[in-house]
């Protein structure tokens, strides 16, 4: 690298005092050259990811096949191969509700931050500029790393996009730095996942001390955009996007909130079919009974966003919608549900014959063979790693929308378990419900994390991801947010609420198919509106209006599959001792909103709630457009 191109950067002091003592530094080129380094610019077909650490000695930390479709990242600990939820620390004095490196460490960050950038100086460096949130909206930033972390540095530039080295800007001044520096996790932070996040004036810092992209490259990132969101006083919200063409070419946008495992990249995925073309509804956690249904026509799907919608002031057009656009270059897919060949030929055509090579993570690749995405790697002997990943460029994915979009509808997801008279749970959500927006803001402040979730390492019993199911990524005060989702929640009346489980309704396996059919329903109705008789209260508020019957393509459907308490194996017993569990967990989220600061609406909303409000009380707070 010369110090011409160099000097087009304005760097921090630190960081420029550190590239001084650095023999080689690289700046990417082109695409195809961060993948020759993601395999270690060697010809060898499997390249180690390996770091000497003081008093451990050498540590592999991933090793690399060169497949004939992409490069097979797989991690040595089995820990790595998924986000660890409470990998954040906060290092400035900035407002922040999230754990302190002081409080946590009993130390400043000072003495790490600056061995960080002394152990960076011995290093051969990738340097990567790239725009966060994309090139139109997004903010300058940067990429810090060993050279011999490519795949990590590759993955990025695929998830945010990057800028080549001829096509950097004079004046560079990036508003985010990511420092890479694996040992650290195993020298001070006894071998987790941490990332600390060090909001300076104009500069915001992320030290990332593991080489997992979820909590980093990916969360990290989002963290950062949420941190200007804060200021700036809008949200990039944690959902998937996806415009519906139905075979009668109406059109309809519907945004898929929820947290990890909450079914946002499924929305965006064509419904699975058995070989036969029929399509499994549900099958009966007790008798193993399948139920089957039959459409002829689906929708074609054309994806908006996979994970992280930015809501800029800018695109915002005065027609009460949300109007979002994808603040990534590319998704972070997670393929677990894909166990063998014919379940998505959607994604296994994009993936075995892919336009450029991909990254994958936590499949079984084999030198020089075809990475195959439904051979997951092995965690332990007959037990798959549940998060395999693929990084996919957006601009490989067929029928993807650039522009901004404005939102029909929210739905959110909630992972849910099987639910009985003799095991109640809150597996007790039919298909889909209708919700006024006060509960729609509601599901987002307590954002359940549900049931047996593959994304991240604790995934034990009911738990919340916390505000706006992006609050793991979030470095300010979960107040803060609360306030700028129900502003934004009231500025755009128009777009409508829907509630949408996975995995479970009531007594029956499900998985993803409930948002499948939602789906392909709520596009046949359009813009049609709700007659009265078609929906009544749900018997748990919480849950808005319930559907009296659904018919698509000339099928109904069971009614126990949208009132769950008309499964015989439920009842009103099970389905009554469920929504109690469901709304003493809201009162357990929802007390830690409840400060000076709070939207005086919103106090209101969440008084609602404690008191065991009626579905009637919610309208009156904000009115629902049906």
């Amino acid at each position: 690298m010369s110090k011409k191109i160099l000097n087009k950067f304005i760097l921090p002091e630190e960081l420029k005092k550190t590239l001084d003592k650095v023999d080689n530094v690289t700046i990417p080129q082109s695409r195809q050259q961060l993948l020759q380094l993601a395999l270690g610019n060697e010809k060898n077909n499997i390249f180690e990811v390996s770091y000497d650490v003081p008093g451990k000695g050498k540590i592999v930390e991933a090793a690399i096949a060169k497949c004939k479709n992409g490069a097979a990242v797989n991690y040595t600990d089995i820990y790595m191969r998924r986000r660890d939820p409470d990998c954040m620390v906060v290092a400035d004095e900035g407002e922040t509700d999230k754990p302190k490196y002081q409080d946590k460490y009993g130390a400043d960050f000072k003495p790490l931050r600056d061995s960080t950038f002394k152990w960076l100086g011995k290093q051969d460096l990738i340097l990567m500029p790239f725009m966060a949130g994309g090139q139109e909206l997004g903010y300058p930033a940067l990429l810090v790393a060993p050279d011999n972390a490519g795949f990590f540095a590759g993955g990025l530039s695929d998830l945010q996009g990057f800028i080549p080295q001829d096509e950097i800007p004079e004046g560079f001044k990036p508003k985010a730095i990511i420092y890479l520096a694996p040992p650290f996790r195993h020298t001070h932070f006894d071998g987790k996942q941490i990332v600390v996040h060090n909001r300076l004036n104009g500069l915001h810092e992320l030290f990332s001390y593991n080489l997992y992209p979820g909590p980093s490259a990916k969360k990290g990132i989002y963290g950062v955009l949420l941190n200007i969101g804060e200021a700036e006083g809008w949200v990039t919200v944690h959902a998937s996007t996806v415009r519906v063409i139905t075979p009668y070419e109406n059109i309809i946008t519907i945004m898929h909130e929820g947290a990890s495992g909450g079914g946002k990249s499924e929305m965006i995925e064509h419904i699975q079919r058995q070989m036969d073309g029929r399509i499994v509804l549900g099958k009966h956690t007790l008798t193993g009974e399948k139920l089957y249904i039959e459409l002829t026509d689906t929708c074609e799907l054309q994806p908006v966003t996979d994970d992280m919608a930015l809501c800029h002031p800018s695109l915002q057009n005065g027609s009460k919608k949300l109007v979002v656009k994808d603040a990534e270059q590319g998704w972070f897919l997670r393929i677990n549900h894909i166990t063998k060949y014919g379940t998505d030929p959607h994604y296994e055509k994009l993936c075995i014959h892919p336009k450029e090579p991909l990254i994958f993570l936590n499949l079984d690749g084999k030198p020089d063979s075809t990475c195959l995405i439904w051979e997951h790697i092995m965690d332990e002997p007959g037990k798959a790693c549940p998060n395999p990943r693929v990084i996919m460029p957006r601009r490989f994915v067929p029928d993807t929308v650039d522009e901004p979009v404005e939102i029909d509808i929210r739905s959110f997801g909630v992972r849910t378990p099987a639910c009985t008279k003799e095991q109640p749970s809150y597996g007790i959500m039919g298909l889909f419900h209708v919700l006024p927006p006060s509960l729609g803001w509601l599901w987002r402040l307590v954002a359940p994390r549900g049931h047996d979730n593959p994304s991240i390492t604790d995934s034990v019993g009911m738990s919340s991801e916390g505000v706006g199911s992006y609050w793991p990524f979030a470095t300010g005060r979960m107040v803060d947010q609360a306030n700028l989702l129900l502003e934004q929640i009231g500025n755009t009346p128009s777009t409508r609420f829907k509630l949408i489980p996975n995995q479970h309704i009531g007594v029956y396996k499900v998985g993803f198919m409930p948002q499948w059919i939602a789906r392909e329903y709520m596009a046949r109705r359009g813009s049609a509106r709700f007659r009265p008789e078609q929906l009544e209260p749900s018997r748990c508020a919480l849950l808005g209006y319930s559907l009296q019957s659904l018919k698509i393509d000339g099928i109904h459907l069971p009614k126990g599959f949208l009132q769950v308490n008309c499964q015989p194996e439920v009842g009103n017993e099970g389905y009554d001792a469920g929504a109690k569990i469901l709304s003493d967990f809201f009162k357990k989220e929802l007390k830690q909103f409840i400060t000076p600061d709070l939207n005086p609406l919103g106090k209101r909303i969440i008084e609602c709630c404690m008191d065991d409000g009626t579905l009637e009380d919610y309208l009156k707070l904000m009115p629902i457009r049906m």
